[in-house]
């Protein structure tokens, strides 16, 4: 789990990804073993948003305020 952490924190997707799910398919912890394959589905969009630095935060932020102004309303 710690791996995963430094993975998503640092954006070291690239380097650790690869073998952290390799390590995670074998893992003991069931719920380890199902989320792997799950990544495996749509790996060049996770591996992408484990290693770039982009990211729609700002978009998301805008939304957000969009969808309370529209409930205040």
């Amino acid at each position: 789990m710690a791996r995963f952490a430094d993975i998503l924190v640092n954006l070291r997707g690239q380097e650790l990804l690869g073998q952290w799910a390799v390590d995670a398919e074998a893992s003991d912890l069931p719920e380890l073993r199902s989320f792997a394959p799950g990544l495996r589905k749509d790996w060049n969009a996770v591996l992408a948003g484990l290693s770039l630095h982009w990211n729609s935060g700002p978009v998301e932020g805008h939304v957000n305020r969009i969808k309370m102004l529209k409930r205040q309303m």
